[in-house]
């Protein structure tokens, strides 16, 4: 498994694909603050680098959810080989991954994303948007297909009851709604994040177009991941139900 940061990668300015969030993608050494090093230890990109992609191993071999997600992009005739289309790459602070659609290649990044936990949720919610651009041929510069697949990434692995409550989108008084909520806001920040160039007003309009549709939509994963329950280990053992071996 290696990045590929000794190629500058062509950035698309017409569309801003949020590669500034993604130094090494345009082949540049992005080079840590003094304040970086001496409170969270930037700076240490080779000893960063191998504990990364040993957490992305340990995920492919032990994660019930990453083991699913490789079964169903196999399945679907897109499997994947770690060294192609997984990268550890050092990244804006304001993300912990992406998923590049210009390479087909998901980012994890190694300065954000230091525990197994983490790189488990990275690379399943980036491989729900591999699957979403294998399976369903989306166009990533079609505002409305990005806002499905970001509402399906958030849908099948970031929302819990407690999330959402600590996020601020969810009460005790309103269960029912707030899934819904932590989705939609997962969602928006989503496609603000990688699409800087659109307002909140266009970034909202496209997720509420396509909210329903993408919401009710589980697959490849086929339930809703709760915190703290057996919902990950259900899914896999169900994988068989939708052709995934």
């Amino acid at each position: 498994m290696s990045s590929q940061s000794s190629e500058s990668t062509p950035v698309d300015k017409e569309d801003n694909w949020g590669y500034d969030l993604y130094p090494e993608r345009r082949g540049d050494a992005p080079r840590p603050k003094w304040w970086q090093v001496a409170l969270f230890g930037a700076g240490q990109d080779n000893t960063e680098k191998t504990a990364c992609e040993r957490n992305v191993y340990n995920c492919f071999l032990n994660s019930p959810l990453v083991k699913l997600m490789y079964s169903a992009l196999k399945a679907s005739g897109c499997e994947i080989d770690l060294r192609r289309h997984i990268a550890c790459e050092v990244c804006d602070v304001k993300v912990s991954g992406g998923y590049d659609p210009m390479l087909n290649q998901i980012v994890v990044c190694q300065n954000v994303a230091r525990s197994k936990g983490m790189v488990q949720g990275i690379l399943t919610h980036e491989m729900i948007h591999m699957f979403d651009a294998c399976r369903h041929e989306l166009n990533f510069k079609d505002l409305n297909h990005l806002a499905c697949t970001e509402i399906r990434a958030a849908n099948l692995t970031h929302c819990s009851f407690m999330s959402a409550v600590v996020q601020g989108d969810a009460s005790f008084i309103r269960i029912q709604k707030q899934h819904a909520e932590c989705v939609r806001n997962k969602a928006l920040a989503s496609v603000l994040a990688v699409r800087p160039g659109v307002t909140k007003e266009e970034a909202l309009a496209a997720v509420d177009k396509v909210f329903l549709k993408c919401y009710s939509d589980l697959e490849p994963i086929g339930r809703r991941i709760r915190r703290n329950s057996a919902d990950m280990m259900r899914a896999y053992e169900e994988r068989g139900n939708y052709g995934y071996e």
